[in-house]
């Protein structure tokens, strides 16, 4: 039974989500505020965080920040009633893999909940049946799949999220071919992702940021998607 991590501190909208989550099947630990919630990670490590921003004390952010310099895999989703533009740009930036809206919609936070559990295990399980190449590039950065990490021109090394890493590996199986929001939604986030999320957005503009000078490889097609231009990858 995989098991949440709930940090939130409005009591009412804490113990409705421990019903609802437990209702569909996941074991849940709830925590009133950030402290709580990172001294329940350190004695245990969840299958996934489901994290408030505003809490008194620690933030969602702080604690996605400190969850993220110990574990990068671990999946990390935001309750948030701000999950627009540069908020959303923050908590990506820390490693946060989703955004679910206040109000909550329990039918969109079970689909991208059951998505996120369904694309981990896939990432696990092909990680180790399958050998994959050690490093690949892309533009001039160098993308170690094993370490989760890109080497920008010039640049220090920056860690990647296990969508980023997504991103990358996608995009370096298809240089060059136009590839459409939904077809990398279904290729990194699973199929039948919640269309109208705007994480693909902004882990694209986080991708592109790790990249360094690299990401000039890395195109946006009006109207249609994102291309890594023609010659732009290749194995190592």
């Amino acid at each position: 039974m995989p098991e949440i991590l709930l940090a939130e501190d409005d009591t009412t909208l804490r113990n409705a989500l421990v019903l609802a989550l437990r209702s569909e099947g996941y074991a849940v630990r709830a925590c009133k505020d950030g402290a709580e919630a990172l001294a329940a990670y350190a004695e245990r490590r969840p299958d996934l965080l489901l994290l408030d921003v505003m809490m008194p004390g620690k933030s969602g952010y702080d604690v996605c920040a400190e969850i993220r310099r110990r574990d990068d895999l671990v999946p990390v989703v935001f309750l948030t009633a701000k999950a627009e533009g540069e908020d959303q740009v923050l908590g990506l930036g820390l490693g946060a893999d989703d955004y679910i809206p206040k109000p909550v919609r329990l039918d969109v936070l079970f689909a991208r909940l059951a998505v996120i559990m369904k694309w981990t295990r896939r990432t696990a399980s092909s990680a180790s049946a399958a050998p994959q190449p050690d490093t690949f590039d892309i533009g001039g950065a160098r993308i170690d799949a094993r370490r989760y990490t890109v080497q920008p021109p010039g640049g220090p090394e920056q860690t990647l999220s296990i969508r980023e890493l997504g991103l990358l590996k996608t995009f370096a199986a298809h240089p060059g071919e136009v590839l459409t929001r939904d077809a990398l939604l279904d290729a990194v986030w699973g199929e039948n992702y919640y269309a109208a999320s705007r994480t693909l957005d902004q882990h694209i503009v986080q991708v592109r940021r790790k990249l360094g000078s690299a990401a000039s490889h890395l195109e946006t097609v009006r109207g249609a998607g994102y291309r890594l231009r023609a010659g732009g990858a290749s194995d190592k």
